[in-house]
């Protein structure tokens, strides 16, 4: 987190900074655990799910993956708020609350979409 001296703020594009350290690395978990709810529903409806491997399927999930790192972003959005606040210092201690409920959130709607997505056929 930049530091700030008495008397000073941190520049937007140190929060920034502060910001994409932070969520990046992140970014790899998330997309995991998107990826390991999407490959559980495949695999338990394997061998029926093959069926579902094709151009156009794959250009869904690809569309799906690229909406759900623009979800992600919006992590961004609240993070430069809340540093932008009185609240910043207590930030870092509750920053990953963010992160799980996010996840938590995302991983939910993958399982749904994914368990429509299997059962109806589309």
């Amino acid at each position: 987190m930049p530091a700030d001296t008495p008397g000073t703020r941190a520049t937007f594009g140190e929060l920034a900074s502060d910001a994409i350290r932070y969520w990046e690395p992140r970014r790899i978990v998330y997309n995991a655990v998107l990826a390991a709810v999407v490959l559980i529903h495949f695999f338990a409806a394997w061998p029926a799910s093959r069926v579902f491997v094709t151009r156009d399927t794959v250009l869904g999930l690809f569309l799906l993956t690229v909406i759900a790192n623009v979800f992600y972003c919006a992590a961004y959005v609240v993070d430069l708020f809340v540093q932008s606040s009185a609240a910043r210092a207590a930030w870092p201690r509750w920053r990953w609350t963010l992160f799980v409920t996010g996840t938590a959130f995302a991983a939910v709607l993958a399982h749904f979409i994914s368990m429509h997505a299997l059962s109806s056929g589309a």
